[in-house]
């Protein structure tokens, strides 16, 4: 018996695959993107024949399903699944016949044993230096084994009552509290009261209307909790626990792939060792204001920051505070931007000089990274050359041959960067940048980009530490950067 019909054997057995991707001795770093490659296409070999079955037994749509699995994704986007709460693989539909439940536990058992494989695989990435390919692979298994206890407790979540659940949801669950999608963390026996239109306020239970009316001013807004935020509105209980929900997405999303920012090496260390006890990183809630309007936005903070007529968002270090205002002008990436600024200035310490001398355009790039981040279907998204600010990078560089070579524009400070009269194309050099340095030949500069970002907000940081940090020369940074603008797909190309 040989080839794929020996691995078909095997798998209608239930026996391990993840043994067919390991041989010989620990493999040496640069072997490991190979190595990765090579236990995929493995894995699409494996689906490829289960594909092949189905399409034998008349089974189209699960045939359709298992091509589709790994249907090719854009390589200049980060792609991160929705990974569901309960706890337990998809179950075949009540009137499944034989063959059909054949498939469904064969298609499960697969991607159990690739998940598996890619955790591995992370944990040697992890030994190897390369936390961004660690993390990468980590989403990926997370994709095929939602329940794969180890990726799961990576991400943050353990198992309570038949869910996937943080600490902190854990001890608002013990607490008598639940989760509600309009009014937030409330106890179990005020929900039915909450939808009838009552409020509770002081002890006492009251209308919708009067809790409004009592909330109507900033200084005694609603507080809203989450896991990461705590928000003060007087818009509205519900506009504050919708922003909460966004300001939480982006905070999943940014704590996976900066983890190497603000965890320390013994951290990461234990997070991929199955034998130790995971070090817990304590990272604080963060400050939200969220005003009714942009008139209230701009009288309470004029005092403070006297260009306030010019923002429609901003996070204001000596606060430690985001603050925002709801209406038209609201912009859902001034939220996620400023957020950014906001998680990579409070989760370590940081430097009051962090971009003053130079290298200011990293912090403005990397928050520009982060306003891409959006919803496809079953998948949160960052990046793309579709995004308006890549667009209008690639115009810059390609119509109008406009370009600071990097070596003078990591001397670019904050005060020489914005008092520049081409700011605006100087941002979209620096969003430009930072989506080069995230996704070039598959994130070869991402961990490279991360310790600038470290190196940079400690104060560490001299306009020649990208080079350093990349191993490469700012003039063939230059000619990479331009020949993978070049390389993206041919466009109408929009000036903003």
């Amino acid at each position: 018996m040989a080839g794929s019909g020996w691995v078909r054997w095997l798998v209608r057995r239930g026996f391990v695959l993840i043994g067919l991707c390991w041989s010989g001795p620990l493999l040496a770093q640069q072997d490991l993107p190979q190595t990765v490659q090579q236990q995929k296409a493995k894995y699409a070999q494996l689906l490829a024949g289960l594909a092949d079955w189905a399409q034998q037994q008349g089974l189209l749509a699960e045939a359709h399903k298992t091509r589709g699995w790994l249907a090719p994704r854009e390589p200049y986007k980060l792609y991160i699944a929705k990974l569901p709460e309960e706890i337990g693989p998809p179950k075949p539909p009540p009137d499944a016949n034989p063959q059909q439940a054949e498939w469904h536990q064969r298609f499960w058992q697969l991607r159990r044993q690739q998940a598996g494989a890619l955790w591995e695989l992370a944990r040697r990435a992890v030994r190897a230096g390369q936390a961004s390919l660690a993390v990468q692979l980590v989403l990926e298994a997370a994709r095929e084994d939602p329940d794969h206890e180890a990726v799961r407790r990576f991400l943050g979540y353990q198992p309570y009552q038949g869910a996937w659940r943080t600490d902190y949801e854990v001890r608002k669950l013990r607490s008598g509290q639940v989760w509600h999608d309009r009014f937030g963390w409330l106890p179990k026996s005020h929900v039915a009261r909450y939808e009838a239109g009552q409020r509770f306020y002081q002890g006492r239970w009251i209308s919708a209307e009067e809790d409004a009316r009592l909330h109507s001013d900033i200084h005694h807004g609603w507080d809203i909790e989450t896991e990461h935020y705590l928000i003060r509105t007087n818009h509205s209980l519900e506009a504050g626990v919708a922003l909460g929900v966004k300001l939480e997405r982006l905070y999943r999303v940014w704590r996976q792939l900066f983890f190497r920012y603000y965890a320390t090496e013994a951290q990461m260390a234990s997070w991929f060792n199955l034998q130790a006890k995971a070090q817990a990183v304590r990272l604080p809630q963060h400050r939200v204001v969220y005003f009714k309007n942009r008139e209230q936005y701009q009288a309470a903070l004029r005092e403070a920051i006297p260009q306030i007529d010019k923002t429609i968002g901003l996070y204001f270090a000596p606060t430690r505070r985001c603050y925002f205002f709801a209406g038209d002008e609201f912009e859902q990436r001034t939220l996620l931007h400023e957020a950014t600024h906001q998680l990579f200035h409070e989760t370590r310490p940081v430097s009051p000089q962090a971009g003053q001398a130079a290298n200011f355009w990293i912090i403005e790039g990397v928050a520009l990274l982060m306003e891409t981040l959006r919803e496809e279907g079953d998948w949160l998204v960052l990046g793309g050359w579709e995004d308006e600010r890549i667009k209008a990078a690639r115009y810059r560089l390609l119509e109008e041959n406009f370009y600071i070579p990097l070596a003078d524009f990591c001397t670019y400070g904050m005060e020489k960067l914005q008092a520049d009269p081409r700011i605006a194309t100087l941002y979209s050099q620096a969003a430009g940048l930072t989506h080069f340095l995230f996704f070039y030949e598959g994130g070869r500069y991402r961990d490279a980009l991360i310790g600038y970002l470290t190196a940079v907000y400690s104060g560490r940081d001299d306009p020649g530490t990208l080079a350093r940090l990349t191993q490469t020369s700012y003039a063939e940074l230059d000619r990479q950067y331009r020949a993978y603008m070049e390389a993206g797909p041919s466009q109408s190309h929009s000036s903003r």
